[in-house]
């Protein structure tokens, strides 16, 4: 779907920033073992430069950057605050249903995904959702140095972060 064509329109920039600061814990549906994959390196950045709680859901792993991976959100010690979907845009609708089984108050589906019926559904179940937004660039973007595309600059900037 273009981005023209969407007409359901997500949590704004400080809304983001409210979910990201209220997390303490995030689970990561769809993690892989795979270096190459978009959900290792945002796995890598959470354990290394995050306070989070960060748990990798795979049914097909047994351990994801030297952590236990679980085989779906209901084996998880806790009731994740985000629950970090990598999972193409047709399989969205089934996490909805994991994630409103556990009770996670938020569902934040990646960059280049959307699934706006899932979407719908998922808030209709009051589960926050936020898409088609990476968790690592939003909050490297939050939290200064962060260049255009999306790496961390390791320059130390004085501006005002949002409130």
């Amino acid at each position: 779907m273009l981005k023209s064509q969407r007409t359901w329109e997500g949590p704004d920039a400080k809304k983001r920033l409210g979910i990201l600061r209220r997390a303490k814990s995030i689970a990561i549906v769809g993690a892989s073992s795979n270096p190459s994959r978009s959900s290792y390196f945002v796995g890598t950045y959470l354990l290394q430069s995050t306070d989070y709680r960060v748990y990798f859901v795979n049914p097909n792993a047994t351990e994801i950057l030297g952590q236990k991976a679980y085989p779906d959100l209901a084996s998880l010690p806790e009731v994740p605050d985000i629950v970090d979907v990598f999972r193409k845009a047709s399989d969205i609708p089934s996490v909805v249903d994991e994630v409103a089984a556990v009770g996670s108050p938020v569902m934040w589906v990646q960059l280049g995904i959307w699934n706006e019926d899932a979407a719908r559904d998922a808030e209709s179940r009051g589960i926050e959702v936020v898409m088609d937004r990476c968790v690592k660039i939003e909050h490297a973007r939050f939290h200064g140095g962060l260049h255009l595309m999306g790496f961390d600059t390791g320059q130390i900037t004085a501006r005002k972060t949002i409130r």
